[in-house]
């Protein structure tokens, strides 16, 4: 399992990851030639993801992912009051997770993931930086474990490619918002750079759209421009 994350983190991090002595090095990384299994920022569902957290926060919170990853503009997207209830599905070690626990104080956010390990680094990471607002949450292999119009806005990142059954799991995610809820998918453009997963792996924005649209919400691809990554954006269709 440890050498799927070192192998998707080369590909999104531009590094390889090894050991020297207990320590991390850090070399060159060449894209992989085939399609093989990767983690996604966390894991929501499918198949493969993170069993040693404190390893693999080294990087999915390294400062530097900020460059590239933009969350202020991600998290803008979302427009976000302070009573809102959020969840980051297959949230990983609370990149994002704990962003969005600052930017509602007055409401709450649910972070979900699939590897057992990870719900509790984040148990953990939330009471460490004084965020009581932030709940992990343990989801299931194709559903998000999410209660139906439960939240505000739901945000997923890096994980949509690797839903095995998508139209349920957009079906799932459909139910749980509240009216007038919203949905982003931030996930890694086809014929992209050089991050994220190979390109066999990768999901055109307007399929996604069409997977959304089928399980009854409105998507759009939103004008926000990140490197590698597109956004798309789904309403609850009672929205006003």
């Amino acid at each position: 399992m440890k050498r799927l994350w070192r192998a998707w983190i080369a590909a999104t991090f531009g590094v390889a990851c090894g050991s020297a002595g207990g320590r991390a090095v850090e070399t060159e990384a060449k894209e992989p030639s085939h399609p093989r299994p990767h983690p996604a920022h966390g894991h929501a569902g499918g198949h493969h993801g993170f069993a040693d957290a404190d390893a693999a926060s080294t990087m999915l919170d390294d400062p530097a992912r900020d460059d590239w990853q933009r969350p202020a503009d991600v998290i803008r997207a979302l427009e976000l009051t302070p009573g809102m209830t959020v969840a980051d599905v297959g949230a990983g070690t609370g990149y994002f997770a704990v962003r969005l626990a600052r930017a509602v104080p007055e409401g709450e956010v649910v972070a979900t993931d699939v590897e057992p390990d990870m719900v509790r680094f984040l148990t953990e990471r939330a009471r460490r930086e004084g965020l009581p607002n932030l709940r992990a949450l343990r989801s299931g292999p194709s559903a998000s474990g999410l209660a139906a119009r439960s939240v505000d806005r739901i945000l997923v990142v890096h994980v949509w490619h690797h839903l095995e059954g998508r139209a349920d799991y957009a079906r799932d995610l459909a139910a749980a918002l509240r009216p007038g809820g919203r949905l982003l998918v931030v996930d890694f453009s086809p014929g992209g750079g050089r991050r994220g997963p190979p390109e066999a792996m990768r999901i055109a924005a307007t399929a996604i759209v069409a997977e959304l649209e089928a399980a009854g919400l409105m998507a759009r691809i939103l004008p926000v421009v990140l490197p590698d990554q597109y956004i798309v954006e789904a309403r609850a269709r009672d929205a006003r």
